[in-house]
């Protein structure tokens, strides 16, 4: 079936030296199938056609910082997998706290798309309406999915924590940092009110 017979390796026979002489070259053919290089390249192109795919959509929906988003959710599925870990080693598993924990991700994913969706309305709103740029209220949005991120992580660290992994002391004090930092900047625009 169809390609054409090339030269694929060769084998060396006779004295090897510096000066090359006597060498005898017996090249050796295998006829090279055309299927087998266009089913490497349709693999190759069927996945850079799926990857470009999903990036394209997880821009279109949210937007060119989509791997912040694609982070938390990898935050999310780790900090429910650890939970399971430390409740299967405490042996207190319950089918019920799992569901729990996955609806609580969920209102969490809810919780984003309000922050988000309210931040746009109203800089829209600002926009058509009143004239007036108000797109630093994205930083609403922004700011709850922050803190949404150091709560996903501080759950992980803690759940290793109390799994018995030796967690650096630095992560442990660096998030309670964060989580101070990012608790003191709330209360300062809530004072301010």
């Amino acid at each position: 079936r169809g390609g054409e017979y090339k030269i694929v390796g060769r084998h060396v026979y006779g004295d090897q030296g510096k000066t090359g002489d006597g060498l005898i070259f017996i090249p050796f053919y295998r006829k090279e199938r055309e299927d087998e290089n266009m089913s490497v390249n349709k693999v190759i192109d069927a996945y850079n056609l799926f990857v470009g795919a999903v990036i394209t959509f997880l821009t279109a929906v949210f937007g060119t910082y989509w791997y912040i988003f694609a982070a938390y959710l990898f935050f999310n599925v780790m900090d429910w997998l650890t939970g399971w870990y430390k409740s299967r080693k405490l042996h207190t598993e319950s089918s019920a706290v799992g569901l729990k924990g996955i609806l609580k991700k969920l209102g969490y994913w809810v919780i984003i798309a309000v922050a988000f969706l309210v931040s746009v309305v109203f800089v829209r709103m600002g926009n058509d309406l009143l004239h007036v740029d108000l797109s630093f209220l994205m930083m609403v949005g922004w700011f709850t999915l922050a803190c949404l991120l150091v709560n996903e992580v501080r759950s992980i660290i803690e759940n290793l924590v109390e799994c018995g992994y030796n967690v650096p002391q630095i992560l442990i004090r660096g998030l309670a940092v964060t989580e101070k930092l990012i608790n003191s900047e709330t209360n300062k625009t809530e004072g301010s009110e």
